[in-house]
């Protein structure tokens, strides 16, 4: 679903690590990557990534869609609507492999030590590293950087980056994070992800304030050109401090990345087989089944593929806002889950594409299956109170139908639910002890939605259930979700490989009552804020994968979210004018490792890419 557009900064990259993933005795040198678990896969002067092509000549242009419009170039705060694409803007200080679960590598801070007792990390940065305009980038920076985003950044950054004590400068090249007492293993990865801001540029401006004013940064790429609300031209930094790293090898291979911004995803993909645009990812199954025909694909003109997935799937579905009073019960919440009939929507819609979600990190080692296990239950017990006896005594499976249409079934199990909760049927209307009828909204921002939300909407009017659909722009849509103003929307909650400190974001006390968080459901459950901090505080991979299937069951249970569905694979299609290396990375699509061939290598900026 395009829901996973929305995620304007990665903030949910997690891991637990143990100690013999790290260099950590205080006497060893600075080292030039940390893994997730045991030892990285490129060792010290690797020349670059296995799936990138060291060779890949640079030029040409790839232009792809946005969805919406845009407002803002500062995608760090919660006002305003980013434009696609600026994280191309800033170099972080390490970056990640694409062929590992979870490894860094050195970037603008070319080594890092982490404390035996992990306790700090230090980061040494690259005395080349610049901004831009040839500024070099000192310690001073990152401690700007990390201050600004978490005082006047989005609340998660604050929520991101809670076990940090303190930080010191060492010298102008070395600094040093100093972290709180606890067992969180996994923050020296996690601050590897700090983007770093120019300290001299944000002096002279006003860092909470949307603006389309072009920020300074230190990435492969800066903002050429742009049509405020519908295209932004990122131009590739020629003079790029990085290019020549081993971890930039064969990437970051276009002149030019555009983004040109559609209101309307069928209009979008009417331009892409036009040749508007060059990329498209494919989000409908029935799209995917059925529009891709005519001359350009008979041609090859037009290429599809599927690419394996190998990132756990997360949680797409309908969200409830438990702020609601309505939405209170469990009961009511499985009753309304009840009457989603995702087998019948599959055979009709979505030509049998589709798997119907289970879990909070499907398709992965992390989902939780089954009972219990004995590891698990001792987990468990101390919370035994706190939690729905489902937990310990039934397997989690959405409610399933046969696909007919036929949902007696369900309807009878709902309705007994509602009474359960106090409700009553009269009259063709589910009232609750007041009288009034039970109504909500459905949050949208794409039209094409519609046609899944109809059916479930009908279903729940048979048993007296009144909704609507709220249809809003892009920018709406985004601010009433960091306001949690709505009642039930579409989302999904992406996951790694690796969960941990992104945790308390989605599923935390502090997280439901902070506007601007990741706790669009408004989860607040104390036994929950303790399993995620024991999740976070895992030792080993084989702790880490026990606590988050506990945090998995836990969640099931509670019946927040109606599953919707996934597919593990990615369905693209592009103009064939591009290349790719050999290798495709496990955990990405690798865009960044493209490049253009031919004629479009040597093609020159066009008229339409330079508006201002």
């Amino acid at each position: 679903m395009m829901q996973t557009r929305l995620t304007w900064c990665c903030l949910w990259l997690g891991l637990a690590a143990s100690f013999s993933s790290f260099a950590t005795t205080s006497d060893l040198h600075p080292q030039h990557g940390i893994a997730m678990h045991g030892d990285l896969k490129y060792s010290a002067g690797f020349s670059h990534f296995d799936y990138v092509n060291p060779e890949a000549p640079k030029g040409g242009a790839m232009r792809q869609a946005a969805r919406g419009t845009f407002d803002s170039f500062n995608p760090f705060i919660v006002k305003g609507t980013p434009a696609n694409g600026l994280a191309l803007i800033y170099d972080t200080l390490m970056v990640r492999s694409d062929d590992e679960p979870f490894s860094k590598y050195g970037l603008i801070a070319a080594g890092v030590k982490v404390a035996e007792d992990f306790s700090s990390t230090t980061f040494y940065l690259n005395p080349k590293a610049t901004f831009h305009d040839g500024h070099p980038i000192t310690s001073e920076d990152v401690i700007f950087s990390f201050n600004t985003l978490i005082e006047q950044g989005n609340p998660q950054y604050k929520s991101y980056y809670a076990g940090v004590d303190n930080v010191v400068e060492i010298d102008p090249h070395t600094i040093r994070f100093d972290f709180k007492p606890g067992d969180n293993r996994e923050l020296p990865l996690i601050l590897g992800e700090l983007q770093i801001l120019p300290k001299h540029y944000w002096q002279q401006h006003n860092f909470s304030r949307s603006s389309l004013e072009v920020p300074l940064g230190s990435g492969p790429y800066k903002i050429a050109s742009f049509d405020a609300g519908r295209k932004v031209v990122y131009q590739r930094v020629k003079n790029y401090w990085a290019a020549d790293l081993n971890v930039n090898k064969g990437r970051h291979n276009f002149d030019r990345l555009v983004f040109d911004y559609f209101r309307d995803t069928t209009i979008a993909f009417q331009a892409f087989k036009a040749g508007v645009f060059d990329y498209h990812q494919e989000y409908s199954a029935k799209n995917w089944a059925t529009a891709y025909t005519g001359e350009v694909f008979d041609s090859k003109k037009i290429i599809r593929r599927l690419l394996d997935d190998a990132n756990p799937q997360g949680m797409q579905g309908f969200f409830f806002n438990l702020r609601r009073d309505k939405f209170k019960s469990r009961e009511v919440r499985q009753a309304i889950g009840l009457m989603f009939d995702f087998e019948w929507l599959n055979r009709q819609f979505f030509y049998g594409a589709y798997t119907r979600s289970d879990s909070f990190f499907a398709h992965s080692e992390l989902a939780a299956t089954g009972l219990p296990s004995p590891d698990e239950l001792a987990i468990l017990e101390p919370y035994r109170e706190q939690l729905p006896k489902d937990v310990f005594t039934q397997v989690y499976q959405p409610p399933a139908t046969q696909g007919d249409g036929n949902i007696r079934p369900q309807m009878r199990q709902a309705v007994a639910l509602m009474e359960q909760a106090g409700y009553q049927l009269k009259n063709g209307k589910m009232l609750d002890p007041q009288g009034n009828q039970l109504f909500f909204e459905f949050l949208v921002y794409d039209k094409s939605f519609e046609r899944v939300i109809q059916p479930y909407r009908r279903n729940l009017s048979r048993i007296g259930i009144a909704t609507e659909i709220r249809l809003v722009d892009i920018s709406q849509y985004i601010n009433r979700l960091n306001s949690f103003d709505f009642d039930i929307t579409t989302m999904r909650q992406g996951q790694s490989i690796s969960p941990g400190n992104e945790q308390p974001i989605y599923w935390s006390c502090d997280a439901a009552s902070t506007p601007g968080s990741r706790n669009y459901a408004g989860l607040c459950n104390p036994a929950v804020d303790e399993l995620v901090q024991q999740l976070i505080r895992s030792n080993t991979r084989e702790e880490l994968v026990l606590h988050t299937r506990v945090l998995d069951r836990v969640l099931q249970h509670l019946h927040f979210v109606v599953p919707q569905w996934y597919s593990p694979s990615h369905r693209i299609a592009y103009w064939d004018k591009f290349s790719q290396p050999k290798i495709k990375p496990a955990y990405a699509i690798g865009l960044d490792t493209w490049w253009a061939k031919g004629q479009d290598a040597r093609s020159s900026n066009t008229k339409e890419d330079t508006h201002e």
